[in-house]
């Protein structure tokens, strides 16, 4: 972990709350499902209730273990809130956003779990949500705040996987 020059209070004004997001997303998919149905999988899959399930667990369990991993650095999980250092331990050794990894996770596990396409329809523009009004504004406002700790972390480790 390195820690931030300065005591001023900052964040870096993604232009969405992430969790608001998903759950957009989740909703208008059950939605568009319940309206109109588009099967993910043949039918000749058993059990895909399961695989989903496992599917969604697995993103829960990494959204989970990024989030404590925050926590115990003493830094901020919301985006609305000042970051206070760079976190490198857990699953950011990995990847700069776990929790969005665990997110998508998410949708593509209730996807699988309820055998409806417009989950992974509705990933897409989740994902350019994610990536463009809240990954950018995050990577500019670290780079702002953290200068060369930031860039060389970004150097190590990739932006998703």
């Amino acid at each position: 972990m390195n820690e931030a020059s300065g005591s001023f209070r900052d964040s870096s004004n993604a232009a969405v709350r992430p969790p608001i997001a998903w759950a957009l997303a989740a909703v208008a998919s059950f939605t568009l499902d319940w309206l109109y149905p588009l099967p993910l999988l043949p039918e000749a899959i058993p059990a895909s209730w399961l695989l989903g399930a496992i599917t969604f667990l697995a993103g829960l369990g990494l959204l989970i273990w990024s989030a404590a991993t925050l926590r115990r650095a003493g830094t901020h999980i919301q985006t609305v809130q000042p970051t206070t250092t760079i976190v490198e331990d857990g699953p950011y050794r990995y990847s700069r956003n776990p929790i969005y990894i665990g997110m998508f996770l998410g949708l593509i596990g209730l996807a699988i779990g309820f055998d409806s396409l417009w989950f992974v329809v509705l990933l897409v523009p989740f994902y350019l949500v994610i990536r463009y009004a809240v990954v950018a504004r995050e990577e500019a406002y670290l780079e702002r705040k953290f200068g060369d700790i930031y860039r060389a972390y970004q150097a190590r480790v990739r932006r998703w996987l």
